[in-house]
């Protein structure tokens, strides 16, 4: 009986020794599973922030980054392309695969924080426009043609639209004559004056031309140096050379640029006075015709406006201002 009873008192004792060595072991375990999870956790962070950074491209750069300045000549090329008829996202897309190589739809999607929808429709855009290619392989990989031939094709294509609708212009004129004319004919038609307002270098320089074509007696143009730069390099005034119409033009040009009269008779030109403000331009075309500018060259803004106008009082006011001004400035000699 006592040899039983020692012997369950060794059990006790081996299987309680047992039990707190597992104890001890689990618990060196779970200290070896925290320490490992946080390794572990870290390596992820890690990982997580390394797939970030590369995520990060240059439109994403803050003003305090060594590639900030990238980012503004890439703001500045841009805007450059709004002018070649692409969107801002459309433009952000091509100068993201130019700059950054060829590169998946989810790429561009990620990169560019764009909707999938949407980048699949910009590249489809860019495709469609000549600037983009894709590979056949899968997936799919979208690059840029370089700039200079991105230019050339986007020019081309404008031409060719420009092409086809003159082309459409005698045919679009036979129409719209066979139309008739549903005016009453009650009495004689009111001449009324008109306005129009134009906005933008485009709008602008197409209504001057215009009124150069069908000038009669007299043109006359007031505008600052930078106004008349702008002119010389629209080269809008080459149909006047040679023409028999009275042409008189008032500037603030400094001697530095007044090359840009060299093919005027420098009797035709005079310097405004001092004092006389630079935001002030308006061009006036026989008794019938007047453009006055509300946002020339001269100041900040990014499209010059200006008003187009028949009306006979406004057109005698600023013929008036201009005769009186005339009288009152410098010849310019050579």
């Amino acid at each position: 009986m006592k040899d039983l009873q020692n012997t369950n008192k060794y059990d006790i004792k081996d299987k309680t020794s047992r039990s707190h060595k597992r104890s001890v072991r689990s618990k060196v375990v779970d200290f070896r599973t925290i320490y490992s999870s946080k390794g572990s956790g870290d390596s992820e962070m890690s990982r997580m922030q390394g797939e970030q950074a590369q995520e990060l491209s240059i439109f994403d750069t803050s003003p305090d980054s060594k590639m900030y300045d990238y980012r503004l000549s890439l703001d500045q090329v841009k805007e450059a392309l709004y002018k070649y008829g692409l969107t801002a996202n459309q433009a952000k897309v091509y100068i993201f695969l130019g700059k950054y190589g060829s590169k998946t739809a989810p790429e561009v999607c990620k990169a560019l924080r764009l909707p999938r929808t949407e980048t699949y429709h910009l590249l489809t855009t860019l495709q469609n426009k000549g600037i983009v290619s894709a590979t056949f392989q899968h997936p799919i990989k979208f690059s840029a043609l370089p700039l200079n031939k991105a230019v050339w094709v986007l020019v081309n294509a404008e031409k060719e639209r420009v092409k086809a609708l003159e082309n459409q212009e005698t045919e679009l004129v036979k129409l719209w004559d066979n139309i008739p004319d549903f005016q009453t004919e009650d009495g004689e038609e009111t001449v009324e004056n008109k306005f129009q307002m134009l906005q933008g270098t485009n709008q602008i320089h197409s209504k001057i031309n215009e009124m150069i074509s069908t000038a009669k007696k007299e043109f006359f143009v007031l505008g600052s140096e930078k106004d008349f730069l702008k002119f010389y390099h629209s080269d809008f005034l080459a149909p006047l050379d040679n023409s028999e119409v009275d042409l008189k033009l008032l500037t603030s040009s400094s001697d530095r640029t007044m090359y840009i009269f060299d093919e005027v008779d420098r009797a035709k030109v005079k310097r405004v006075p001092d004092g006389i403000q630079d935001n002030l331009c308006f061009i006036t075309k026989d008794d019938d015709e007047l453009v006055f500018f509300m946002k020339n060259a001269s100041q900040s803004e990014p499209l010059p406006v200006a008003m187009w106008t028949d009306s006979n009082s406004m057109i005698h006011s600023m013929k008036l201002l201009f005769g009186c001004m005339w009288e009152k400035s410098k010849n310019v000699h050579l």
